[in-house]
């Protein structure tokens, strides 16, 4: 019973003085064959474990270096870092068995920071400097370093690039505002530029769609003066067809008069000549004839004749014909 009583109260301090819970903010470390790993329970032996922060670490360093000529300039960076979970045999092997071992791993990286921002400055003259080549020029050598030392590069942010010279920083915020007054007024000749040429192309667009319009009309005008066109063409057939159809008609007319002389007095004109000698009783039938009328191929010459002819011919069995037998 005491030997029970022994083992839980061993138990018990085990759980309360030597097992501890892992934190969210907190990375466990155990030594393993020769190996590094992480622990993923909740619950460790904190004699046997190592907990390292697994939270961001930020450092601001100001670094002087050289530029070309030997000109002094003051350059400020924030790098954030953390440590990383796929390196943690390097942060070790960098740092040491220590719960701090992350900052000083920081701290190596601070002294690698100072040493690629000097071999960048040495290659360009100090108007050549700037926040953006210095940060495009740090992110890859930097990355590569960090992983080297165990660590995780997060961010890297260069916040200033200035001459440690007051005179040439005077100089160079000069250059900078002509340089930034030089191409505001460039942007506003560009822009000028641009509202001439939209308001040409809008002009020729504008002289474009009138012209098509034009263009438009022309053709809907020739289209309608070519129907009208036809219509006259068509007035004109039907009008030529009624003409010879109404020469056809006098044709037919004068042969058949023609080949029948009585029926002259049966046409309109006689008849009206006719219908006026009745009304008026002193009123005389007047025909007046050119001299082409009197042609003996004339058909009217003809048809005088042939009714003479007949008026003066005597029938048969009349006083005259008794005369002339006596």
């Amino acid at each position: 019973m005491w030997v029970a009583l022994g083992i839980a109260a061993v138990i018990v301090f085990l759980l309360f003085f030597e097992f501890r819970f892992r934190p969210p903010d907190r990375i466990v470390l155990h030594e393993s064959k020769g190996q590094v790993k992480q622990r993923r329970t909740r619950l460790y032996p904190r004699h046997f474990s190592l907990a390292i922060p697994a939270t961001v670490h930020t450092i601001q360093p100001e670094i002087e270096a050289d530029a070309k000529g030997h000109l002094e300039v003051r350059i400020r960076l924030a790098v954030t870092v953390s440590a990383s979970p796929d390196h943690l045999a390097d942060l070790i092997r960098v740092a040491g068995w220590e719960p701090n071992a992350v900052a000083k791993a920081t701290a190596e990286l601070d002294t690698r920071i100072d040493g690629l921002v000097k071999e960048f400055t040495e290659k360009y003259e100090i108007e050549e400097l700037s926040s953006e080549k210095l940060t495009q020029h740090l992110q890859d050598p930097l990355k590569a370093s960090a992983e080297l030392l165990g660590l995780e590069l997060l961010s890297v942010y260069v916040q200033s690039v200035d001459p440690v010279d007051e005179t040439i920083a005077e100089a160079m915020q000069r250059q900078e505002a002509d340089r930034i007054l030089e191409q505001t007024e460039v942007l506003s000749q560009k822009a000028r530029v641009a509202a001439s040429r939209a308001k040409v192309d809008a002009d020729e667009k504008i002289a474009l769609s009138a012209h098509q319009l034009e263009l438009k009309k022309l053709e809907m005008k020739k289209i309608e003066e070519e129907r009208e066109a036809e219509l006259v063409r068509l007035r004109l057939g039907e009008e030529m067809e009624s003409r010879k159809m109404q020469l056809e008609v006098d044709r037919e007319e004068v042969a058949l008069i023609k080949n029948n002389p009585e029926l002259l007095l049966l046409t309109p004109q006689a008849a009206r000549l006719a219908e006026a000698s009745q009304n008026l009783r002193s009123a005389k039938t007047v025909v007046s004839l050119s001299p082409n009328d009197f042609k003996e191929d004339s058909p009217i010459m003809g048809l005088l004749q042939s009714l003479l002819h007949r008026l003066g011919k005597p029938e048969s069995g009349t006083p005259l014909d008794n005369k002339d037998k006596t």
